[in-house]
């Protein structure tokens, strides 16, 4: 199979893997689920086939249609995109064995349609991922936000409904309102939107409409939820827990931050921007994100509200690192998109474990809970621990990797955010860790163990992935090093 072939199959798999689904569903759930496991190893082994080509330089590339002249559907791979569908399809099959733990230790109705929209949900990340231009990103970027809607509606209560519905009108009516308008400024002074290194803005564009610009593509781009773009991720919590994990720890999110870094590097460019007075306020309102949602995460008493909040001040970490414009920083960006999603996925993980087991919800109801549920809580540990950033743990690596941008970059204001986030961090997450393994539980509380064993071995698996990631983050760092060669 060619790389040009391998673009093509890995946005084409999931489509036919959501209708197997719907059809296995229609025989029995054993079916339904192995179709679902079966096209998520098929999709693995498609998109991390064409990482021996991105390392050795190469970047595939394939031209569907054109729409209308200077305005094609068009996909090529390169290191950041390769980074964030290798990391989507990697743990959809990881999500798909907890899903089966969870949806069915639960009793959850319309399973059938919850699989076939996650399959839908992974190729539209995929054509997010490896998207050739600003068209095609935003084509599958409101894909993206179109399928995962029955995902997070898929209780269909009333309370739940109307969260969606926050969901769906945030990320629509700023993609429609901001995102689509800022394309429209680049192809109308650039002539063109396609993702080149080193941008394509140098010469056409003076301050302060870069700013400007910049903005729409921030403010626009809400899956990246940069206050006060935030509203619709806390209203997604209403979704199972499967969903919140990869859809809003790895797909949704990431979708938005791997977005904004993507356009800081091949649309603006990166010795672009640096030059540019009027884009430095995106670093102060990413730290400002940072510290406001840490602050209101320490408030929390839901165990889903708190890792929501988290979420979105651990998605600002990539925007400011992205916004400081020096070579290991950037890298940081990249790195922390791989961390985070090893850590959160793992925390949102033992949470929906928690509440399959014992049905609790609450912080307060996790007393002593780590004796009753060992396997569960050393896994939430270690993605707590990843989330502050303590060794040996996937988030230490890439806030090193950030904090020496930082200090390259000589920006106290991102120095300051790290440490003083980094402290939040634990302030919010070490009271739950000995509340659950130094505290006594409740007297007369109801006997449970853990989950099904399907949801724990999904749990265990990445918070391995992300001790892991601690030692062999070599290829990542390499990989993502060919972004910024040649910047200064």
């Amino acid at each position: 199979m060619t790389p040009e072939t391998a673009i093509l199959v890995a946005l084409i798999l999931p489509l036919g893997g959501a209708l197997a689904i719907a059809l296995a569903g229609r025989v029995s759930p054993n079916l339904r689920e192995t179709v679902t496991l079966v096209t998520a190893a098929a999709l693995i082994w498609v998109v991390w086939g064409l990482l021996p080509t991105l390392m050795a330089g190469g970047r595939p590339a394939v031209e569907i249609s054109q729409v209308m002249p200077g305005l094609t559907i068009a996909f090529k791979v390169e290191p950041l995109g390769m980074l964030f569908a290798a990391l989507a399809s990697g743990l959809w099959i990881i999500n798909s064995v907890y899903s089966i733990g969870y949806m069915r230790g639960n009793k959850e109705q319309n399973q059938t349609r919850f699989y076939t929209c996650f399959a839908l949900a992974l190729s539209a990340t995929m054509g997010v991922a490896f998207a050739g231009n600003l068209f095609t990103l935003f084509l599958f970027y409101e894909l993206l936000t179109l399928s995962t809607y029955p995902l997070v509606s898929h209780k269909g209560d009333p309370a739940t409904v109307r969260s969606a519905r926050v969901y769906l009108g945030v990320l629509l009516s700023t993609s429609i309102g901001l995102f689509l308008p800022a394309i429209i400024w680049t192809y109308m002074v650039a002539g063109t939107g396609d993702f080149t290194p080193g941008g394509i803005l140098a010469g056409k564009l003076d301050d302060p409409a870069i700013g400007l610009l910049l903005g729409l593509f921030v403010f626009g781009i809400g899956k990246a939820a940069v206050m006060p773009v935030h509203r619709w991720l806390p209203a997604a919590m209403v979704a199972p827990t499967p969903v919140s994990a990869l859809l809003h720890a790895v797909a949704v999110v990431k979708a938005g931050v791997f977005a904004i870094t993507k356009i800081i590097v091949y649309v603006f460019g990166i010795d672009f921007l640096f030059d540019a007075p009027s884009s430095g306020w995106l670093l102060y309102m990413a730290a400002f994100t940072i510290i406001a949602a840490s602050l209101i995460a320490l408030r929390q008493t839901n165990i889903k509200r708190l890792l929501a909040y988290s979420t979105i001040a651990q998605l600002s970490y990539v925007v400011m690192a992205a916004a400081i414009l020096k070579p290991l920083a950037e890298v940081g960006a990249a790195i922390h998109i791989v961390a985070h999603a090893f850590g959160k996925i793992t925390l949102f993980f033992a949470a929906g474990a928690i509440y399959v087991a014992s049905k609790k919800t609450e912080l307060h109801q996790l007393r002593g809970i780590g004796r009753r549920m060992p396997w569960t809580m050393a896994a939430f540990s270690i993605g707590a621990l990843s989330m502050i950033g303590v060794p040996p743990t996937a988030g230490f690596v890439s806030k090193w990797y950030i904090l020496a941008g930082a200090f390259e970059a000589d920006n106290l204001v991102a120095v300051f955010t790290i440490i003083a986030s980094t402290a939040l961090n634990a302030a919010y997450f070490l009271p739950i860790l000995y509340l659950a393994w130094f505290e006594r539980e409740n007297s007369g509380a109801p006997e449970h163990g853990e989950a099904p064993l399907a949801a724990v071995l999904a749990l265990c698996v990445t918070a391995l992935l992300t001790l892991a990631f601690f030692l062999f983050n070599g290829p990542v760092i390499e990989l993502e090093s060919q972004v910024v060669r040649g910047f200064t």
